[in-house]
């Protein structure tokens, strides 16, 4: 099925709303994330005084520019689309750290840091990510300033100058960040933009199930979960009665299955996709990876099983190494 009803000209392919976070990468051993009272596989919202003390526990493979949605936008960038930030950071040196990180990556960043006393109370965000032998990732965020992004925070020229607006459901915890989603999809669709939605996590599905159901019936264009997402969402453990009800809730869902591949619905019809066979290290932001694979491809116009192999192509560069960040250029390898 080739991709139809794509907006006039736009200054960007892609829009990503989400949590502005430095992410702090950590080796571990297989008991490490229970011994310390996580679920393994699991992110968990952690305040100033647990990310002190998990921060000298560790010891440190990587610190770098992260959150779903800016993960997403790099890689697109690095495989030739267009594409814009907005996401909420302090103006200390993780910040600009932070802001430096999208500049290098190609991703317009114009969001305004907190200043002053805001910026103390809420310094830049940051997720520690314990990564065990396995390549599974457990993490743990302080949001910091993610907390106060809020409607005023939509840029709207920017919201209305970009072909798909996609947020990350992981920016759905702050009642100011559900107003803003609820804002940006509003400007978006007045502009004849599209809108997609990450659900990031089966644990923030669980915090706002009825919600995100809401949201998605009455705001998303584009679904992107993984199984476990998805069946978080429609509480149940079976995939195809989950796949089944989400068909019937919105026309076009993206659905990831590790290394079962991943599942295209549109409209009632499904595509299956295999995935790319890689070793794994780290799992971290595979399916961020997959989302810009897909959308950098459906906003250039492929077919949607075209969409969905960039998906698995970029998703397997990022997980066969430590953090979320292609190390390669995908536009050169992929012809893109």
């Amino acid at each position: 099925m080739e991709n139809t009803g794509q907006a006039a000209e736009c200054r960007f392919d892609l829009l990503g709303i989400g949590n502005a976070i430095v992410d702090v990468l950590a080796p571990v051993d297989a008991a490490f994330p229970q011994d310390n009272g996580m679920t393994p596989g699991s992110m968990t919202l952690i305040d100033a005084d647990r990310a002190k003390a998990l921060y000298a526990q560790i010891k440190r493979e990587k610190e770098m520019g992260g959150g779903s949605a800016a993960n997403t936008c790099v890689v697109a960038s690095n495989m030739g689309a267009r594409v814009a930030y907005l996401g909420k950071v302090a103006a200390d040196a993780p910040g600009q750290a932070f802001a430096a990180d999208m500049q290098a990556a190609g991703v317009y960043f114009p969001s305004s840091p907190l200043q002053g006393d805001a910026g103390e109370n809420h310094p830049t965000a940051r997720c520690i990510i314990l990564v065990t032998p396995d390549g599974q990732r457990t993490m743990n965020t302080y949001l910091g300033a993610c907390v106060t992004f809020s409607p005023e925070d939509v840029l709207v020229d920017v919201v209305r100058a970009s072909k798909v607006i996609y947020m990350e459901g992981y920016l759905f915890d702050p009642p100011d960040a559900q107003e803003a989603f609820r804002t940006a999809a509003r400007i978006a669709h007045d502009a004849g933009r599209k809108v997609a939605l990450s659900l990031s996590d089966r644990f923030c599905v669980d915090r706002h199930r009825h919600a995100f159901h809401e949201l998605v019936r009455g705001h998303i264009d584009i679904l992107f979960a993984n199984e476990d997402e998805i069946c978080a969402l429609y509480q149940t453990d079976d995939f195809d009665e989950a796949a089944r009800l989400v068909s019937a809730e919105t026309h076009f869902a993206v659905l990831t299955r590790s290394e079962r591949g991943s599942i295209i619905i549109q409209d009632q019809q499904r595509i299956v996709i295999d995935s790319v066979r890689t070793q794994v290290i780290d799992t971290t932001g595979a399916g961020d990876a997959y989302a810009a694979g897909f959308l950098a491809g459906w906003t250039s116009d492929r077919t949607l099983a075209e969409c969905g192999r960039l998906g698995s192509v970029a998703a397997s560069e990022v997980i066969s190494h430590y953090g979320a960040r292609p190390l390669m250029n995908m536009r050169q390898d992929m012809d893109f």
